[in-house]
């Protein structure tokens, strides 16, 4: 019952608005007599008719252009609103501990059947060859300086670098 009351009301408004629309082309266009008119008198007509037609698609571009401007404004505005009213709430994160395994498992699904060992693909380094080397490289280095000071510690380096 509702229904059918809203589109009566619809179409009455539809009506309404040619009414409207007629009342109005009536009084700002009356009829013209083109019967009696020569026909230069039908080109000045037609050329004022073409300057008022030009004025007219001026002002409703314009007129669009600034409806366009407004209804982005406010389009923005609305958005700053909700932001200042801190409708979207970001949810608390929680730290969460998980496995290479179970990473796995989630991102490859059943096909993932390998567990991996990530400490065992690391690299080992042996204690005894560093200490080795650093027993070898300590010495007295007051030598070490006095030999590669001057013109023949640097022909030295460029000898030793040249081998």
């Amino acid at each position: 019952m509702m229904v059918a009351r809203a589109t009566e009301e619809l179409e009455q408004e539809l009506e309404e608005k040619e009414e409207e629309k007629t009342k109005y082309l009536e009084e700002k266009s009356p009829p013209l007599q083109t019967g009696s008119m020569s026909l230069e008198d039908l080109q000045a007509l037609c050329q004022e008719i073409h300057s008022k037609i030009t004025v007219v698609d001026e002002e409703r571009y314009n007129i669009e252009a600034k409806v366009m401007h407004n209804s982005r404004e406010i389009k923005d505005l609305n958005i700053k609103v909700l932001d200042l009213r801190g409708k979207f709430k970001r949810p608390d994160l929680r730290r969460v501990r998980v496995s290479a395994d179970a990473i796995l498992r989630s991102l490859l699904g059943s096909k993932h059947k390998v567990s991996l060992d990530l400490r065992g693909n690391l690299k080992s380094v042996k204690k005894e060859d560093t200490e080795k080397e650093k027993t070898a490289e300590v010495g007295d280095w007051r030598k070490n300086v006095e030999a590669m000071s001057g013109m023949e510690g640097r022909k030295k380096m460029f000898d030793a670098a040249n081998q």
